[in-house]
């Protein structure tokens, strides 16, 4: 097996009101299981295939929470990594319909566990229409009382959360971050790149 370490910040690192930067630190490896050549971040890669890897077919994520893509430059089907094993795709695709069985960039998701996590979603997009504050888990918006399938814009006021296409925390992922785009996504294709539908029906908030 090869190790390889990656330390460069790609990217400012926020500090917590403690003034000290959170840390970060994720193993990816080659073949499913933790098997094969490996390397660890601390901070983002665009892709994998500069860092002399194929692909990433299992993670430890061992501090942070970190957003998986299945493309290169971030693009691509998102997949939240939160501290713990991913043997395999399954256990990172979770009960996402889609199927992909690797990486190929990810990040670190800067969100404070200390600070609360606050967030607005809208009916319509550009901010317009009903809206409602989040502020925790939500398995359903329905059931507290959106009764709308669909959400059109949003704006994340701190913290992180991630959005799910159907109840239970089902379906295609989207992270949502205030440190992205100002907080403010004015339009559901803002979500992500991978993004086909306004249809939201589970948020919950991210936490280290």
């Amino acid at each position: 097996m090869y190790r390889v370490t990656k330390t460069h910040m790609t990217f400012p690192m926020p500090f917590t009101s403690m003034g000290t930067a959170p840390f970060f630190k994720v193993t990816v490896f080659e073949q499913e299981h933790f098997q094969g050549k490996f390397l660890e971040f601390t901070s983002e890669c665009c892709n994998i295939h500069n860092c002399g890897m194929d692909n990433i077919r299992s993670i430890r994520v061992e501090s942070g929470a970190w957003v998986g893509f299945e493309h290169h430059d971030f693009q691509g089907q998102q997949f939240i990594l939160e501290r713990g094993e991913y043997p395999n795709w399954e256990a990172f695709s979770g009960s996402l319909s889609y199927h992909t069985e690797h990486f190929m960039s990810l990040r670190p998701i800067y969100c404070a566990s200390h600070h609360s996590s606050r967030m607005m979603i809208f009916e319509k997009e550009n901010f317009i229409g009903r809206s409602t504050e989040l502020c925790d888990d939500y398995p359903s918006l329905q059931a507290m009382g959106w009764f709308m399938p669909q959400v059109g814009s949003m704006h994340v006021q701190s913290g992180a959360f991630v959005c799910y296409e159907y109840p239970g925390y089902r379906g295609q992922q989207y992270i949502m971050e205030c440190e992205r785009h100002s907080g403010d996504f004015q339009h559901w294709r803002n979500w992500g790149s991978h993004c086909q539908t306004p249809k939201i029906q589970s948020i919950r908030r991210i936490r280290h």
